[in-house]
This record gives structure tokens, sequence and C-alpha cells, in this order.
């Protein structure tokens, strides 16, 4: 079979023993259709002795045309961080239950990985947010994140205080719990949590999503995605700044956030069929009787 993904690199969710043996299964099924195989490091280093390369996520960004991610949308999550710089394709598979990134089944994994190598599949491109922390000037952190960026208070439970500007205006000034500032992918992450919209994949577009405002005139605002976001911390005991909740950092006061589209896109690939409503439906239970 012909196909144009020559290396396939398979990458487990770290923490998960459950996924060695399907994702072995998946490995032996690649090779027997004459591909090269490269396991990611670390999932390498969970199942065991392997007969596959293990090599570091770099490498797999420099050398594979295709990319499977074995876990759930957290995995996805980082996995699409930190290869975003190199452009290789994800198809993300779930451990059994449906993901907004994480579509194909392990059940119907070999008949769908096999479609997906024979040119059988829905392409997607989705940004992602490059963000900076900027203190006296200087930039002290940079960051991406696919899902949001949130500004957020601390364990003191005490409100912070933001302005923020979009391309170097001011909108508004704000006391609350935080900001979100959501991605189409991330629309229906925390910022849905508080209250946001919900954006289709395909828009060019942001959200930023007030967590608890003081002030109930604060509502959530859709933005071009092609806009600059700049958040300067006025007052905070505690803030810090999250990315895809995975990762953080603490924020003193006149620090700035700085949050803009990244210059590279995550290009996703779906079975044939994908249908972003369909997940919609099932992940939020539209139409089920309470």
């Amino acid at each position: 079979m012909k196909t144009p993904f020559q290396t396939v690199a398979l990458i487990g969710k770290y923490n998960s023993a459950e996924l060695g043996e399907p994702l072995l299964r998946l490995a032996s099924f690649l090779k027997q259709r004459n591909l090269e195989v490269l396991l990611a490091q670390q999932t390498a280093e969970r199942i065991g002795s392997v007969p596959y390369e293990a090599v570091s996520m770099t490498e797999i960004g420099a050398r594979a045309d295709l990319a499977v991610v074995m876990g759930g949308d957290g995995t996805m999550l980082n996995v699409a961080r930190e290869l975003i710089e190199f452009n290789v394709p994800l198809v993300g598979v779930n451990q059994g239950r449906l993901g907004f990134l994480t579509d194909v089944s392990i059940e119907h994994m070999l008949e769908t990985i096999d479609e997906i190598l024979a040119g059988e599949y829905a392409p997607e491109e989705r940004f992602l947010l490059q963000t900076a922390v900027r203190r006296q000037g200087q930039i002290i952190s940079e960051a991406y994140a696919f899902n949001d960026v949130v500004v957020s208070k601390g364990m003191s439970g005490r409100l912070i205080e933001l302005e923020v500007f979009i391309d170097g205006q001011f909108v508004y000034s704000q006391r609350s719990d935080g900001l979100v500032v959501a991605t189409p992918t991330g629309s229906t992450a925390y910022a849905l949590s508080a209250g946001g919209p919900i954006l289709h994949p395909t828009l060019e577009a942001m959200a930023l999503v007030p967590i608890c405002p003081h002030t109930l005139s604060n509502r959530p605002i859709a933005i071009n995605s092609h806009s600059v976001v700049e958040i300067l911390v006025l007052h905070a005991v505690d803030a810090s700044v999250h990315f895809d909740g995975q990762s953080h950092m603490d924020l003193q006061q006149n620090d700035w956030v700085v949050a803009r589209r990244s210059e590279n896109n995550v290009r996703l690939l779906h079975p044939l069929g994908h249908s972003y409503y369909d997940t919609l439906r099932q992940k939020l239970r539209w139409g089920e009787k309470l």
C-alpha cells in the first residue's frame, strides 16, 4: 500500500500502563505494512523493553510523517504544544471515552488508521495561543496553549484586578477571580464552565471569558483570532497564569500577560464522516432526558 506516511510515531499517555497492549498492537500493525515505527521516549519507558526505536519529541517532530496520540484530550493538548513547530499531523485515539480531540476509539483503531494511511481522512487546522509574560519590560517566560491561557487568583481567595487591552486599545478594567483567553478548541473547556460561548473549531476567533467578575456587566466577548490580547495585573496577592491547566507560573503586580495566535497551526486528521456536532451532542448530552 502506497502512503505518504512512511514514518509513524506512537505517543501514549505517560502515566497509563493500560495503553501498552493496544499501542504495541498498533505498532505491529504498522510494521507489517513496512512502515517505520517510532515510540516516544516516555511512552517506551512506561511499556518496557520493545523492539521499536524510542526517540525524543524533538526527534519525532523532525522525522515523523504522522503521530498517533493514544490517551485522552489532555495527552493531545500536551503533544500538540510540543510538536507545534514541526507541522506533524496528529491522530487522536481515546481510551474509551470520546474526546473532542481524540475521536478514534481503540476498538476501531486498526481499521481507522488503515483508512488514514490510505488517504481517507478529514484534515483540520487549529491554532494555538503563544503567550509571553513581561515583567519590568523584560520577557521572563513564554509558552503555548492549545485550549486556553488563564490568569487567575491564587489560594488567598481574594479578587485580582486586571486591565485588558486588545490590539493596543483599552477594553476594560476588571475585578474578578480571573480571565480566560480561549481558542475555539478551548471554548468547550474551562471557558464553557465560566459561561463562555462555544466556538466552532473553524472560526477565526478567540473568546475572553471573565471568571466570577465583581461587576455582572463584565461579559464574555469573542474577538478576531489575529488580535493581540494584553492583560495587566494591577493588583494581586498570589495570582498566576495557567496554560491548558497543565503548566503555570506565578505573577506579580504590574506583570503583563500577552497572548496572540501562534504562527503555526496544529493539523488534526479525523476519520471520514467525523462530525463536531455529533461530538458536542454526545459530550454535552444534548437532547437526553433527565
